[in-house]
């Protein structure tokens, strides 16, 4: 279309095409053709803005708002915003950084206690360093060990402090370990995040701790070695776990 008007024996720096013409011709462009109508000339320019010729574009792919007599933004910035599908933004910084975060660790084996840790946010997210990419499992090597029965029931509790504000957060209570795989040498738990009721319509995400073992002489226990946390339901970067535990329901 802008291909047949420049050749239609007018030049863009000499004689003006007619305003009649235009007016004819741009209600049947395209929006990426308009809007590049748009920088051919002070003319174009002046012409394309006429919100008519956006309204005719709004009207091929969403007919309902121009049933509307007074829309609430123009046709121009309508088209504009919503034309193209949303790409995936790149986050903002995290309000929380690491640094500011403690985790506090608890399993037990019915009310034995058989681990109980205070660990950094640096330190757990260290581990995080031998996932595959597109990954995010923070991991915490045990030292010693600790053997687990598997005729018991184990359970664990994962609390999440902040030094910028000295609240205090829920990740996992008293979830149990009720899935072993032994073929990949890990036995999982998870619990439901609870979130602040700012965010009332955020659910369904869970944490996900899980025990890293070898196998024992005796076949009913297993050494654990490592424990892994992560949220892969909702985050896979250290930005997007900040994000999601910033959004957590603090005491």
């Amino acid at each position: 279309m802008l291909q047949e008007l420049s050749d239609s024996g007018s030049t863009f720096s000499g004689d003006m095409l007619p305003d009649e013409m235009l007016k004819a011709v741009f209600p049947l462009l395209e929006g990426t053709d308009l809007a590049a109508c748009m920088s051919v000339c002070k003319q174009w320019h002046q012409m394309a803005q006429d919100d008519y010729f956006w309204k005719c574009l709004c009207a091929k792919r969403w007919p309902s708002t121009c049933k509307n007599p007074s829309p609430p933004i123009t046709y121009h910035k309508l088209f504009k915003t919503f034309h193209k599908r949303e790409h995936h933004k790149t986050l903002l910084p995290p309000r929380i950084s690491l640094s500011d975060l403690e985790f506090y660790i608890d399993i037990w084996a019915d009310d034995d206690l058989l681990f109980s840790q205070v660990v950094a946010g640096p330190v757990l997210w260290k581990g995080n360093q031998t996932s595959p990419p597109g990954i995010c499992k923070m991991t915490l090597p045990v030292e010693p060990r600790f053997a687990v029965p598997d005729t018991r029931t184990i359970c664990v509790s994962v609390l999440v402090a902040r030094k910028d504000s000295n609240k205090v957060a829920c990740i996992i209570n008293k979830s149990i370990f009720d899935y072993i795989d032994r073929s990949s040498f890990r036995a999982l738990a998870f619990d439901y995040l609870m979130f602040s009721p700012v965010y009332p319509f955020v659910a369904g995400i869970r944490a996900w701790i899980s025990l890293l073992f070898m196998e024992h002489a005796n076949e009913n226990v297993f050494d654990v070695f490592g424990i892994e946390i992560d949220f892969c339901d909702a985050a896979n970067s250290e930005d997007e776990v900040l994000w999601l535990l910033d959004m957590l329901d603090w005491k």
